[in-house]
């Protein structure tokens, strides 16, 4: 084993030949909210502590901003890779029972939780165990943030595999069985009362506990969020294997005002009483779109750092309208959609927009945000023929139904619906449509996963449903078939039976007298007529 670093003290506990940062599945990856509500807290003279691993970019930026900074951490090489990457920094190796800080500091992050604040070598402490230990390390006026994973988010409801998979061998205890672990946001507030901090602010973290790109505090989920928000606060993970569509899921949740119950992840700020004098302001709610971050205000969205405030536009999310229409077999609704959405694209509508970045409130579109702007303003048509085409590449990715069952890809389909929309497309304008998106950014491709197997069940009970009707359709003209055979065999057989008795009547003595005594009166017939004539 190599020689530690100077700034490297081992305190008991510490697992020599551990690595959680190895696996950094498990852990949460903190982006830009994260990175932007720490960013406020940290005092500019005092104390900070880190507990538990976090991401590399989000210690860098803390041990940047703090004037001084320290961090807890179980694995040993962990430990010396951090404190030779920052020698400023003090680093302690150990389970956090072990920790005996000389000092109380002002402000203590620990976004991981405290399941990774365990050792191998000593049986694990209930969940309010650590978090008194925890909460002890704060000083009086001094914060703490901890995040929580919920056992019941939204996301557990979505995912196929089990949760106790999700980290690997670094469960080797089993999780669930701790009656002390929060199961609700009521139960964290209490814990944290218990452990002598009060509660200044808990977000709910979404789109899911891996990469959260949002905080909404408790404020703002008690109220009925914009659907342009909420819209954006679902997403498909790259490797998951899902049951159903977050985004329904996440649509239900937030309508039925359960965004904090069951939300992927807590990220709550606590406070050790007396409060300081001056308290900074936590935000209402912050929000990552497009690698820019926006904070949620009373009045709308604010990008930061100095962006302008601007209202959240009212109404649905035009792909939401168009998948809903879409399921109903309702043409005609998808065509005045798309014939308005044409008519709005040649009005001047933003031409780096897209269908999930779209609100319709029944009168005028309206983007959500201002996006990228192409080197040269396009087409309208090629403009229109994008935003269409990457509807269908998401329709069909995430396995929706639709009234068009001929088109098979995703071009066929786009070509469609530019048809339906009154602005006929060919193959060479879906080209230029196809350049545009990959200059504007994020391009869209067919997803390599497959639909959700609460799709994959809808669409084989559909197709059950239709191959039923047409065996009773077939049942049925089967069934006329065969009686109309039986009515043509009955006709044919009265037919011979009536030729059979002309035959026979035309053998009769009577029937060729008759015709014998009949000629000359026609004859005579016919001198008359042409005598008179």
């Amino acid at each position: 084993m190599n020689e530690a670093p100077e700034n490297v003290r081992l305190i008991g506990g510490e697992m020599l030949l551990w690595s959680d940062m190895s696996n950094m599945a498990g852990i949460t990856d903190w982006r830009g909210t994260a990175s932007e509500l720490i960013g406020r807290m940290v005092p500019d003279s005092g104390r900070v502590l880190l507990v538990g691993p976090h991401p590399q970019a989000l210690v860098d930026d803390v041990v940047e901003r703090a004037p001084s900074a320290a961090m807890l951490l179980r694995s040993y090489p962990d430990a010396c890779a951090l404190a030779e990457r920052h020698p400023e920094l003090e680093v302690f190796c150990g389970r956090l029972e072990a920790f005996a800080a000389p000092e109380p500091y002002e402000l203590v992050l620990a976004l991981d939780g405290l399941l990774r604040t365990h050792s191998a070598e000593a049986p694990a402490a209930a969940w309010n165990e650590s978090l008194g230990a925890l909460a002890d390390l704060v000083a009086p006026g001094g914060r703490l943030v901890l995040g929580v994973r919920n056992d019941l988010g939204v996301d557990r409801f979505m995912e196929a595999r089990p949760a106790d998979r999700d980290g690997g061998d670094d469960q080797w205890a089993p999780h669930g069985f701790d009656p002390s672990y929060p199961s609700g946001p009521g139960v964290l507030d209490s814990a944290l009362e218990a452990a002598g901090l009060t509660v200044q602010r808990c977000y709910a973290a979404y789109p899911g506990r891996q990469a959260p790109r949002a905080l909404l505090a408790r404020e703002a989920l008690a109220f009925d969020l914009p659907d342009a928000l909420t819209f954006t606060l679902s997403a498909r993970g790259g490797d998951r294997m899902l049951v159903a569509d977050p985004l329904r899921l996440t649509r239900l949740v937030f309508r039925h005002r359960l965004g904090e119950e069951l939300a992927p992840q807590w990220l709550v700020v606590a406070t050790r009483p007396p409060w300081r004098a001056r308290m900074v302001e936590l935000p209402l709610g912050l929000v990552e779109q497009d690698s820019a971050v926006h904070e949620l205000t009373h009045a709308g969205l604010r990008r930061l750092p100095d962006g302008e405030e601007r209202p959240i536009p009212a109404g649905r999310v035009v792909e939401e309208i168009l998948v809903e229409a879409c399921a109903r077999e309702d043409v005609r609704m998808v065509r005045e959609l798309l014939t308005g959405l044409a008519a709005w694209v040649e009005a001047g509508g933003e031409p780096s927009a897209a269908t999930d970045g779209l609100v319709y409130d029944g009168e005028r579109f309206a983007a959500l945000g201002p996006g990228p702007r192409p080197s040269t303003p396009p087409d309208p048509r090629i403009a229109l023929c994008r935003i269409l085409w990457r509807f269908a590449v998401r329709l069909l990715a995430a396995g929706h139904h639709h009234p068009w069952p001929w088109p098979l890809e995703a071009d066929q389909l786009t070509l469609t619906l530019c048809g339906m929309a009154g602005r006929p497309c060919d193959p060479g304008d879906l080209d230029l449509a196809r350049k545009l998106d990959a200059e504007l950014g994020h391009p869209a491709e067919l997803a390599e996963q497959a639909p959700t197997y609460r799709d994959l069940l809808g669409a084989r009970d559909r197709l059950a449903d239709q191959l039923t009707l047409a065996l009773a359709r077939i049942s049925r003209l089967e069934t006329k078939l065969s009686y109309r055979e039986r009515e043509l065999v009955r006709a044919k057989a009265k037919l011979r039976r009536s030729q059979r008795k002309a035959t026979a009547y035309r053998r009769t003595l009577g029937y060729r007298l008759s015709r014998r005594l009949a000629r000359p009166r026609k004859v005579a017939r016919k001198v008359i007529r042409l005598l008179s004539g």
